[in-house]
């Protein structure tokens, strides 16, 4: 099994070797990890840091830079060039728990009715954000588990990568963010995916971050909020 990791990133040189360490942690179980950044226009020491990785060659690690285009600009480019079965959109300030790719060894399997399987977020304290999943490997779509479930918070999702690559995040009037709800929304209407009750991913809100300011991003991208 092979897993990609894609990672935009911004200014994140700070925050970036939390996640290359949770990621040689994770390289124990069996799996081949692929790291895939896109450096979208940093001024920090961000090239300097990938390079000192790639030297220590305990994973795979493809650095790209382009001109600041915006996360879902920078996931768009990383996709296509996604070699593993499974890939996984990973921020810049996130991190991956200890067992994470034990997880997806035991339970992401080739289902062509599978988009994605859907883990749990931990905040920083090892909280979950939001709610359990009603029943462990549940299966549903997105739109259901929010709209009609009443589910809260995010969730780390692994993607088929065969199903993942037919989709993209639909940018228009030079967009820069948009949610990922748009996107899953149309893979619902066609896969489902699986609720697994177990932490992929830590989790921290940055104060400069998409989150902390949703509301300020909404104002000045309007046009795909949903």
């Amino acid at each position: 099994m092979k897993v990609s990791v894609l990672t935009p990133t911004y200014n994140r040189a700070n925050t970036l070797t939390n996640l290359y360490e949770s990621l040689k942690k994770n390289s124990k179980f069996g799996i081949e990890i692929e790291w895939l950044i896109m450096d979208d226009g940093s001024t920090d020491n961000t090239k300097e840091l990938f390079e000192k990785f790639q030297k220590e060659e305990v994973i795979e690690i493809l650095y790209e830079y382009q001109e600041n285009k915006g996360k879902m600009a920078a996931l768009n480019k990383l996709v296509p060039k996604a070699s593993g079965e499974y890939i996984i959109e990973c921020d810049s300030d996130d991190y991956f728990t200890d067992n994470a790719f034990e997880y997806i060894a035991r339970y992401c399997k080739d289902d062509e009715e599978i988009y994605a399987y859907a883990f749990l977020k931990y905040d920083q304290n090892h909280c979950n954000i939001g709610n359990l999943f009603k029943e462990d490997k549940q299966t549903t779509t997105m739109f259901d588990l929010y709209f009609k479930q009443g589910e809260t918070g995010e969730k780390a999702l692994v993607f088929n990568a065969k199903i993942r690559k037919q989709f993209s995040y639909e940018l228009e009037k030079n967009e820069r963010f948009i949610t990922e709800a748009r996107m899953h929304h149309k893979m619902d209407k066609q896969y489902k995916i699986e609720g697994i009750n177990l932490p992929l991913m830590i989790c921290e809100y940055r104060e400069d971050g998409y989150t902390k300011n949703i509301k300020e991003v909404f104002k000045k991208y309007p046009y795909r909020i949903l």
